[in-house]
């Protein structure tokens, strides 16, 4: 018996189960099962709760594919609530160890539970070959990528802890995203794979985005995501460098700061319900 709670961060559900003093056997089979929306719970990924030598935690993610992510911005909101609202912490400044290294987080507090979270997200990684993508070295700021149909995008590409690719849109809702997006995810230039964000520039302060993420297929939300457009967006001058994100899930705010060239995410995140898994 497993259990869990499920939480959600602009509508990206996770399911968080605390593995500090039991292990979950097979975790990748264990995330196709539990995210499955018509014979599991439902979620766009498992977290699992660690014990970390290097920070105050650590976090494990799956996708419902089996996948292992290195980094969820919505995710790790979620991861943090789990634990203030929990009481398995009181600190209001959070370290969280993930595969894509120690992530810093202040919790915003109201009534003794935790009603948003500020996340930097650290620097962005802008070198093709750490995000890794094929080709030569170098920035990927308004390359085409040609698909297998001959379809063409002008893309950007930076890795947030996991690659990203950027693409602007004149109609995110119309655009045919379950058509493209698992094209260019699955493209060959990206050996890792890819998640891809389709954006619409509403004005300099305000942006739609839409994600097809690596592993799950379109989500409501994405915080890494979310962080990759932020910067794309600075990169092709099209807005300032703090913005709002509307997104199928909410909206999130975002900045890339001029001091510390490191972005910072913020959001809500939400308990959904508590269980135990017998699957």
């Amino acid at each position: 018996m497993i259990r869990f709670t499920k939480m959600q961060g602009t509508g990206n559900d996770f399911i968080i189960i605390d593995c500090r003093k039991s292990k979950v056997p097979s975790p990748k089979k264990l995330a196709v099962s539990m995210c499955d929306r018509h014979y599991g719970v439902g979620a766009d990924g498992i977290l699992l709760l660690l014990n970390s030598r290097r920070a105050d935690f650590r976090m494990r993610i799956f996708n419902p594919d089996g996948s292992e992510a290195e980094m969820c911005g919505n995710g790790i909101r979620c991861f943090a609530k789990y634990l203030y609202d929990n009481r398995i912490t009181g600190k209001k400044q959070l370290d969280i160890e993930t595969a894509a290294g120690i992530k810093t987080l202040n919790l915003i507090v109201r009534k003794g539970k935790v009603s948003s979270v500020m996340i930097n997200m650290g620097e962005p990684i802008l070198r093709r070959d750490r995000i890794p993508m094929i080709g030569d070295q170098g920035m990927v700021l308004g390359e085409t990528l040609q698909l297998d149909d001959g379809t063409k995008f002008v893309i950007t590409s930076l890795s947030m802890g996991n690659p990203h690719v950027v693409i602007f849109v004149e109609d995110t809702e119309k655009f045919p995203i379950e058509k493209y997006g698992p094209q260019v995810e699955n493209h060959p230039l990206f050996p890792n794979r890819a998640n891809v964000e389709f954006v619409k520039v509403l004005n300099r302060r305000e942006v739609i985005q839409r994600t097809w993420e690596r592993g799950t297929g379109e989500t409501l939300a994405c915080g890494t995501g979310a962080s990759a457009v932020t910067v794309a967006c600075i990169m092709n001058r099209l807005t300032e460098r703090a913005i709002l994100i509307h997104l199928r899930g909410g909206d999130l705010k975002t900045e890339w700061r001029d001091d510390d060239n490191c972005i910072y995410l913020t959001g809500p995140s939400v308990r959904v319900f508590s269980g135990e898994w017998s699957g």
